[in-house]
């Protein structure tokens, strides 16, 4: 019996990938990628269940996320001044501008659950450090998570991007190449991201929020080596 939100959590998380990836190298690709925002919001609501103490300082992280995904994005598509030339399909949804809404949910679930990652494995190497040569200073803390995670996030990104494409969540423009500056603009953001995740306070052990990144993760890799 799954007793604690985090294994409840994990266990929605694992079907609803697991019923997903099997759908879309099975069956309907299309059908399923249309899918994809009820199994967005479904782990945004998931990763607020498991979520220790709801403040206000959380609340703040996810409308920053939110806010600033939407608005990066909408550079991006309208001018080409970030990631490069890109455009929506309709696969996600409604969206501002020719962006998704659930672009800005995007952001927060990747930013997120890589900071919480990058967090839970330095307090434990932190641990373990502080017995021979000491805890890191404040600052070696906020960089490490701020760049580790960052790197963490491209990561994703560089995992994500030709499923995305092949289930039509959005097209590269002229010869369809991915540009390099593509995975620069998500690590600055997501930095900057992750330095407003380190500074507000609230609590950030998720052990939810990491086997989330790895069911994404190994989900993703899947599909872009079998699909």
């Amino acid at each position: 019996m799954l007793k604690t939100k985090t294994q409840q959590a994990t266990a929605v998380a694992i079907l609803f990938h697991a019923i997903g990836l099997i759908g879309i190298l099975f069956f309907d690709s299309n059908l399923m990628a249309k899918a994809t925002p009820l199994n967005m919001l479904l782990m945004l609501g998931l990763l607020f269940y498991t979520q220790e103490k709801i403040n206000t300082p959380f609340l703040v992280f996810f409308a920053v996320c939110f806010v600033t995904g939407i608005v990066v994005e909408i550079i991006g598509t309208s001018s080409g001044l970030l990631f490069g030339n890109y455009a929506y399909g309709p696969t996600l949804g409604v969206g501002v501008k020719n962006v998704p809404l659930l672009i800005g949910v995007n952001w927060f679930i990747i930013v997120y659950c890589c900071g919480v990652t990058v967090y839970t494995i330095l307090q434990k190497l932190s641990a373990k450090l502080s017995e021979v040569t000491g805890a890191p200073t404040p600052a070696i803390h906020f960089i490490t998570i701020v760049v580790d995670a960052a790197f963490l996030a491209v990561l994703f990104d560089w995992v994500l991007e030709p499923i995305a494409v092949k289930l039509g969540y959005w097209q590269w423009l002229g010869d369809g190449t991915i540009p390099f500056y593509n995975y620069v603009c998500w690590f600055v953001i997501s930095a900057a991201l992750l330095a407003v995740f380190n500074i507000l306070s609230f609590n950030k052990r998720n052990i939810f929020a990491v086997n989330l990144l790895l069911i994404m993760l190994l989900f993703f890799m899947l599909l872009r080596t079998f699909l």
